[in-house]
């Protein structure tokens, strides 16, 4: 006679082994410093998500898209654990094989992403033996030996399989506690790094002055703290830097390529700019768009100092995660402030914005420019692809002249004298006027923050006494070269929103 382990029991085993199976493939990760097999897997599936999906996820999650995507595939994995565990009491070879093939995506995806060797695929099939042999010790009928040997040949003993199973349970929590411990301390030794002030370099020109009237209302800054600034990338962990060591290329089709180092960035004649940067995924009256204080070195004094030859075509940039993007040649000589920053916001550039160097692009939306972890600029033709542009986006992106409403941010306001402000952008060509229009009455022309720059968006503001009612608020701007913003809504893709920011509200 053979008894065997209950159903809920065996659900219990296989989430035990499945999760002793990623903590220990986690731990090994993180003492190695390779990629750990979970990030692994979610680059894989953002890299491999069609448009649609990358759309859904942002409108939905914003900047929490990464923590999003982790829960669902921990998630995933929970319910296919428990799943195994459930097959495992028949076949035990199904579970055990179940975990092996999870460990061999895992190892597979890491071994694929950027920057990593075969060997990054090694935690995920240590962590793969560790939870398969769990799972074998779980669910393997065994004679009972508590309180005494059991006159049944093959017979389950619960009382073992709680003692086995907490054990592993509790090596799970300590591999998986020891992994994140790790994994925290490289990322403070890098940010650590990054809080070295950076030095008084000589620079060639001046920042635009920002006057106090560039700020005429207070809840929204006009110069956005890091801490607050917007972050979308497609990075689940931070790159591992270390300045000492590292460097960027410039190449391709040009006459003398270069290798620059940190220190080289550093000694180069510095600037700084206000540049106002906004990601393609931003929908009408969204926050995924931010303004600060760049400090570092034009990209054209580099390509100069290149030589980039007549039939290049694309400036075209790779991140130490293996991210790409590309923009036309012209848009680093055509006179807009294109920079490799080091700082922002007078301090070291953060580790999530793109330490040690990034590129910043006036006037471009962040996938076709924006690269963080600076890796490589080569100068190529449009036969590259740059990231997103096989997935639907435009190959080439200018950032579109468009307004937010920023206050009210209360549906309900008291009746009595108000303001509506907000920012307008239109970046590299300039915020000319913001007109406000209250239901269907006339355009309103609101009164604009300082125009510190072209590059950097400009507040406004309009003065209100509503009396009491339900309103719909509109806004709209007009650049410099006299193009006003299109009313006609369209979503992000494939080249970014437009249409005019609404806001309802009632006043009692």
């Amino acid at each position: 006679m053979t008894t065997l382990v209950p159903r809920r029991f065996a659900a219990l085993a296989g989430l035990v082994a499945g999760a002793f199976a990623v903590t220990v493939g986690m731990l090994v990760a993180a003492i190695t410093e390779v990629v750990s097999p979970i990030d692994a897997v979610g680059s894989e599936v953002i890299d491999r998500a069609p448009r649609w999906l990358k759309e859904l996820a942002i409108s939905w999650f914003g900047t929490n898209d990464k923590l999003a995507l982790r829960i669902g595939i921990i998630t995933l994995l929970t319910i296919a654990a428990v799943c195994l565990g459930i097959a495992a009491v028949r076949r035990l070879w199904v579970g055990v094989a179940g975990i092996a093939v999870f460990g061999l995506v895992g190892a597979l995806a890491a071994a694929h992403r950027p920057g990593e060797a075969a060997g990054a695929g090694v935690p995920s099939v240590l962590g793969a033996i560790v939870g398969g042999a769990a799972l074998y010790r779980l669910v393997r009928p065994r004679p009972i030996e508590i309180p005494g040997e059991s006159q049944v040949p093959l017979g389950w003993d619960r009382r073992r399989f709680l003692v086995a199973s907490g054990a592993a349970a509790v090596g799970a929590t300590a591999a998986g506690g020891v992994a994140q411990a790790l994994e925290n301390r490289r990322v403070t030794r890098i940010r650590e790094a990054t809080r070295v002030p950076l030095p008084d370099t000589v620079t060639t020109d001046q920042m635009p002055e920002i006057s106090p009237a560039a700020e005429i209302f207070d809840e929204t800054p006009f110069i956005t703290p890091n801490d607050d600034f917007y972050r979308i990338d497609t990075a689940l962990s931070f790159p591992s830097v270390d300045v000492d060591t590292w460097s960027f290329a410039i190449d391709g089709m040009v006459d003398t390529p270069l290798r620059i180092t940190y220190a080289d960035l550093l000694a180069l004649p510095q600037v700084e700019r206000v540049v106002t940067l906004c990601c393609v995924s931003n929908e009408v009256g969204g926050n995924l768009i931010g303004n600060a204080v760049w400090r570092g070195v034009m990209l054209r004094d580099l390509l100069d100092e290149a030589g980039v030859q007549p039939d290049a075509e694309q400036v075209y940039s790779t991140s130490l995660d293996g991210w790409t993007c590309g923009f036309p040649v012209a848009a680093a000589f055509d006179g807009r402030d294109a920079m490799i920053a080091v700082g922002m916001n007078g301090e070291t550039l953060p580790l999530e914005h793109g330490y040690p160097a990034r590129l910043v692009v006036p006037g471009l939306y962040g996938y076709v420019s924006a690269t963080k972890w600076l890796q490589r600029i080569e100068l190529t033709t449009w036969d590259k692809e740059g990231y997103w542009v096989p997935r639907g986006w435009a190959a080439e992106a200018p950032i579109k002249t468009q307004s937010r409403i920023d206050v009210p941010r209360a549906k309900t306001v008291p009746a009595g004298k108000q303001v509506i402000a907000g920012v307008a952008w239109a970046q590299y060509r300039g915020i000319e006027k913001v007109e406000v229009q209250i239901d269907d009455g006339e355009w309103q022309l609101a009164m604009l923050g300082a125009d510190v720059s072209d590059d950097a968006w400009r507040q406004w503001l309009l003065e209100w006494d509503p009396t009491p009612g339900l309103y719909l608020l509109k806004v709209r701007a007009t650049d410099k070269t006299g193009e006003t913003q299109t009313e006609e809504k369209a979503r992000p893709a494939p080249d970014g929103a437009t249409g005019y920011d609404t806001f309802r509200v009632k006043v009692e």
